[in-house]
Formats: C-alpha cells, structure tokens, sequence
C-alpha cells in the first residue's frame, strides 16, 4: 500500500474493525484481527511518514484503546497483536510529535490513566511522548503521579510498578544524571535497576562510577537469574577501560559458582575478546569431571565441546551416550554431522525414532516419519540400502499392534 493511495478515511474504516466483542470465543476470528490489526498499523505509518499526522491522531488513538481492550478477551498467546498494539502506541507517539495536541493536560490524563488504570499494556514511553506534552504536560503527570502515589495500595505490586516506573522515566526526562539515579536507588531489589544506574553513568562519561555500581548489583544478587544483562555491562566497562583481568575474572567467578554451557560459552567468548584463551581448556576439564560424576550434566559438555569448536570430541561423546544427551541435542548433532559422515549417523537416527516412539505426544508418529525418511536417506548416502529395509521390516514387526503408526508407514511410502 503506497503512501500516496491511503486515506484518513481508509484508516477510520480500519479502525472501526477493531471492536472485539468480549462475549466472543478467544480463539474465533483472532486471525482476522491480527491482520486487520497490522493493515491499521501499515496505513496509520504510511500516512504519518506523508506529513499528514494531522489526520491520523484521534483515529490513532482509538485504535490503540481498542487493540488495549480487545487483549483483555482474545487469545494473543503467539503476542502478534500484543506486538502490534506496541508499534500502533509508539506510532501515536511520533504523529502527536507532528501535531501536538492543543491541550497537553488532557494527553498527560490519558497517558496517567494508561498507566495506572489499563491491564498493563502496551507499555508507555515517556521519552517518546515528551515533545508533544511539552513542559505544561510532563508537569501535569508529575502531578497527577504524585497523587497517584499518595493513594496506592502498598500491597498491590502493579499499583507500586506503575508509580515507581513513572518516577523513574519521569527523572530520566529531567537530564539530571545524579537526580534520576537517586530515584532509581530507591529501589535496588533487582540487578535491572543496578544496570539502569550504571548506563546512566556511562552515557555520562562517569565510567569508574558505572563499574562500581555493576559490581554492586552482582554483588547484592550474586544468584539472581536475571543479572547476565548486568553480567555484561560490567564485563564490556572493564574491558574498554583495559582491565581485561579483571574481566576474566568476573566471567571465572560465574562459572564456578554456575558451571553450566551458557556460563562456559560467555567465558570462552570474553577469552577470545581479550586474546587470552587460556582459561579455556580448565573450565572445559571442569566440565568432564563434573559429567563423569553425574551422567545429567553430559548434555551441559557437549554443548560447551560445540562452543569450544570440539566438535568430534562432542560427537563421539553424544554417540556413545545418546539417553544422557537427550534427543533435542542429540538431533542437532545428527544434523550436523549426517553430510560427512552418513554411516556415523544410522544408530543415533535408530535412537531417536525409538524415542518418539516411546513419547506420549499425538505428533509421536509423524515425528518418527519424518525421521525415517531422514535415516533412509542416510543409508542411502552410506550405499547401505538393504540396511535400511531389514531395519524397517523390524521395526514394522515389533509394533505392528500401533495401527495408527503403521497406516502413516504405509501413506509415507515406507511399506515392506
């Protein structure tokens, strides 16, 4: 759809498909509204890249209450139309920076009313909606946040959520670095907050002060799952500012309390960052011993093995021991190696349609299909044809009471 060939009117029409009514089945005409929802959003962004914004703001508006609402009774379990609703959000934002509105107040309403008063989408930017709320309308949230806070529920979790985040995107729009940290220290219950305060630094040319505040956040939430991003941060700080042992050893310090493949792989990617792989081959020594004491954890070397580039010595290790491996790595690594090497991959193949067999999910036998496809193709590349057959007769003959299973051989091809 060109820009030149839509219309305001085009638009409204769009909109106006974005009723849902809430008595309707979740599931029933989802994919006509994810559509119509996209087809909004191209028309909404073709007119606003024309110039013509102008038009469009109230309609954009409606469309995103509508979307909001329409969320609460459809089912967006694949998020298309939550993702929508985002871009249709942050779209508004950019036509109200061509038109601003005549009374900021009333935008600053709507954004407070978003915020503390919707089911918790779409997410609101304040930076975003900042130039056409101007002073008067950022004042005007400030105000109505103030009060919001005075009245909320100390135990209500979104209540808290919705005023701390205003606060906090409200200081960050002050440009006073030192203010918006002081408000993001109110609250330092998770390595994201540490992180935010120490970005700030940065984008501030106050390295040394984002370093320790990096080093802070791992080291109030040293177990916390979500302090990679934070992990991160302070790893790229030290290395730019040349304390590339330091770095090592906050990568080190991970592994060891966590030796797992991710930690093995953010290591081995910092070693080869600082040209210095020594640490390497240890961390991976770990890894063995740790998988000869417990049969669980082979999955978490081959994995690493694939990330040190170890690739035969992770292969033998899977081939050998397909049930500590699991079928999902143990499929890749079949994947991957069949091309070269068809012959190696016949028995981990057997391994793998014998596992589908046994699993209890309806798409069982279309799995092992399609699997058997794959292991005749292989045998055929190995010039093994006739292996193929006699592997198939039997497994014909050992479950020939899944009569399902056998109708699907037989539609595949894949008869005596």
């Amino acid at each position: 759809m060109g820009k030149n060939t839509v219309s305001p009117d085009e638009l409204a029409a769009l909109v106006d498909r974005l009723r849902w009514d809430k008595r309707r089945h979740p599931h029933h005409g989802r994919g006509e509204y994810q559509a119509t929802a996209h087809q909004v959003l191209e028309t909404a962004t073709a007119l606003v890249d024309a110039g013509r914004a102008g038009t469009v703001v109230r309609t954009l508006r409606t469309a995103v209450d509508r979307v909001t609402r329409a969320l609460m009774h459809l089912d967006d379990s694949s998020g298309i139309v939550g993702d929508a609703l985002q871009e249709l959000t942050d779209l508004y934002a950019r036509a109200l920076e061509q038109a601003p509105p005549a009374n900021p107040t009333t935008l600053a309403s709507w954004l407070v009313a978003a915020q503390f008063d919707g089911p918790g989408w779409p997410r609101i930017h304040l930076r975003s909606f900042a130039p056409a709320l101007g002073e008067r309308g950022i004042a005007e949230i400030t105000a109505q946040v103030r009060a919001r806070a005075a009245t909320a529920d100390p135990d209500s979790w979104s209540a808290q959520f919705a005023v701390r985040d205003f606060r906090e995107q409200l200081a960050e729009l002050t440009g006073d670095v030192d203010h918006y940290i002081a408000v993001l220290a109110e609250d330092l219950k998770s390595p994201e907050q540490y992180r935010k305060i120490a970005r700030a630094l940065l984008d501030s040319d106050r390295a040394a002060e984002a370093i320790d505040w990096a080093r802070r956040g791992l080291a109030h939430h040293p177990g916390n799952p979500n302090n990679a991003r934070l992990r991160d941060l302070l790893v790229d700080l030290l290395i730019e500012d040349a304390q590339t042992v330091a770095a090592l050893e906050v990568r080190v310090a991970e592994f060891n309390r966590h030796p797992v493949a991710a930690t093995f792989g953010a290591l081995a990617a910092t070693c080869h960052r600082v040209g210095d792989t020594a640490l390497i081959a240890p961390a991976l020594d770990e890894l063995r011993t740790r998988a000869a004491k417990d049969p669980a954890r082979l999955g978490e070397l081959v994995q690493a093995l694939i990330i040190a580039g170890l690739d035969e010595e992770a292969w033998t290790t899977a081939a050998t021991r397909p049930h500590d491996v699991g079928p999902r790595l143990l499929g890749f690594l079949v994947e991957q190696r069949e091309a070269a090497h068809p012959a190696d991959v016949l028995a981990p193949y057997r391994y793998l349609i014998q596992a589908q067999l046994a699993d209890t999910s309806k798409y069982r036998y279309d799995r092992a299909v399609k699997l058997l496809r794959r292991l005749r193709s292989a045998h055929a590349t190995a010039d093994d044809p006739a292996g193929f057959s006699h592997y198939l007769a039997e497994l014909r003959t050992d479950h020939q009471r899944k009569t399902s299973f056998i109708a699907k051989l037989d539609r595949a091809g894949l008869a005596p």
